[in-house]
């Protein structure tokens, strides 16, 4: 009886820690190349997601779309042992489409589906922490219509309409025996869970553009928070015979909380230096709509009951910083960087993507071989800070590290 109240405390405990490593910021590929920043300066239609306000200074019908691959790893460590994550590529995508809607209008209007939410973790199955996760993987995608009008030379506004949909996977360990059938002698092992929900959700996107010179621009976004109702989800356990009814197949329902997003940003093209623009972004995440996630299953027993786990996230204030040098009418190179805060307190960094302060360094570059035809391909790499911290709610500690790289490749075409 024990082992089986354990395990209930369990189910479900890593579904309570996603990080802030779950947020990508790999909307548009020029962005990314500058650390992230673009809510200044409208370079291109995926100026949807970074400011819905530059829209309508977009001067022709265009067509956008990218992929990345997300290559994270993780290390773990304490006084008895270590572990490595599996190597994994995880591919969002991006697909704009867009502009003003004739020459010389003030009104723009565009379509934007896109990745602001995924990537996941695999540890082995017999590490140190599998009764926490095993696996876990998290998918999200955007899909934003949006209205953008230019109010005069200096002031466009814009608006999107988010619908939001995804998945979500979990499988860990439980510490029940579990009998391998056809099996001589017969091996035992833990028992196991899955888990797998379908969510999703509305929101809205807003942007303010100023064009206060030729040299210098601001911006000033708002992206809402999407509450992903994750209702009819499906928990399989793989258990002893005699402990299934214990652990009955059953259905949960949970709210997953996606924080909202305020940006201010500044452009400034120097003095004497047309080729080149700088650019500033700050981004304030609500981190604290993670403050507890309640899991509610359909069938309940002694051992499995509803669960409310603890987060007490905070909000942060991520800072990035961009250039973008045209070394010809042909080719444009950027590079950038940033610093991104964690929003997990000590006390709750899990192991299902160990969160930590992360440095972001990007570089990447344009080539227009057409007039109307652009190339992009960026690079991002990431780092944390290595963190000695513990998840109390599943009682385990440790000191992780995370790295991970990112190339990607886009193509936008003008009509």
């Amino acid at each position: 009886m024990k082992k089986q109240l354990l395990a209930a405390s369990l189910v479900l405990s890593s579904f309570a820690s996603f990080g802030a490593g779950y947020q990508l910021n790999l909307q548009g590929l020029r962005q990314l190349a500058m650390g992230g920043t673009g809510a200044a300066t409208p370079w291109d239609i995926s100026t949807i997601f970074y400011n819905p306000g530059g829209l309508a200074r977009i001067k022709t019908i265009q067509a956008y779309g990218s992929i990345l691959g997300i290559m994270p790893g993780t290390a773990y460590g304490n006084f008895q042992g270590s572990a490595r994550t599996q190597g994994q590529t995880f591919t969002p995508f991006n697909v704009y489409v867009g502009g003003t809607v004739k020459e010389g209008s003030r009104l723009g209007l565009g379509l934007g589906i896109y990745t602001p939410f995924g990537t996941g973790v695999k540890w082995d199955d017999n590490w140190a922490g599998r009764y926490l996760v095993q696996q876990i993987d998290l998918k999200c995608v955007f899909v934003q219509p949006t209205i953008s009008y230019k109010l005069s030379e200096t002031w466009s506004v814009g608006a999107g309409f988010i619908y939001s949909s995804g998945t979500f996977d979990l499988r860990q360990a439980l510490p029940v025996q579990n009998i391998v059938a056809n099996t001589n002698p017969q091996q035992v092992t833990d028992g196991t869970v899955k888990l797998h929900g379908v969510g999703s959700g509305v929101g809205f996107n807003l942007g303010i553009h100023m064009k206060a010179s030729e040299r210098l621009s601001f911006g000033l976004t708002y992206r809402s928070q999407v509450n992903m109702d994750l209702g009819g989800g499906s928990a399989t356990f793989n258990v002893n015979p005699i402990l299934k009814s214990s652990f009955p197949n059953t259905t949960f329902g949970s709210l997953l909380p996606l924080p909202q997003v305020a940006t201010f940003g500044i452009a400034l093209k120097p003095l004497n230096n047309e080729r080149l623009t700088l650019q500033l972004d700050l981004n304030y995440t609500g981190w604290n709509s993670y403050d507890s996630l309640r899991i509610d299953f359909d069938t309940h027993t002694s051992s499995l009951q509803n669960m409310h786990a603890p987060r007490h996230y905070r909000n942060t204030l991520t800072t990035r910083l961009g250039a973008n040098y045209k070394i010809s009418k042909v080719v444009s190179v950027m590079g950038g960087g940033a610093y991104d805060p964690t929003p997990v307190t000590n006390g709750f960094v899990s192991p299902e993507l160990p969160d930590a302060d992360r440095v972001v360094v990007t570089c990447g570059a344009a080539i227009k071989p057409l007039k109307r035809f652009t190339v992009l391909a960026a690079c991002e790499f990431v780092s944390s800070l290595k963190r000695v911290s513990s998840y109390d709610y599943g009682k385990f500690s440790g000191t992780y590290w995370t790295q991970a790289i990112t190339p990607g490749i886009a193509v936008y075409y003008n009509f």
